[in-house]
């Protein structure tokens, strides 16, 4: 899990690169607080093969990134 809360973006986008590029997940959770970041995440992840489903809870984001 990646929690980016509190990130300004591109620090969240930045978070999720390392996770993909350190352990390849089949599937991820990413928690962010900011819209932009949502829209971020969801073009890179995509961009990396990943599917992204996205729930929000509050002020809460939470993606969930799957191949």
């Amino acid at each position: 899990m990646v929690d980016a809360r509190g990130y300004s973006c591109p620090i969240p986008v930045v978070m999720v690169q390392r996770a993909v590029k350190a352990e390849d997940p089949q599937n991820l959770t990413v928690l962010v607080d900011e819209q932009v970041c949502v829209e971020n995440v969801t073009r890179f992840a995509k961009a990396s093969g990943y599917s992204v489903t996205v729930t929000r809870d509050g002020d809460d984001f939470k993606l969930e990134l799957s191949k």
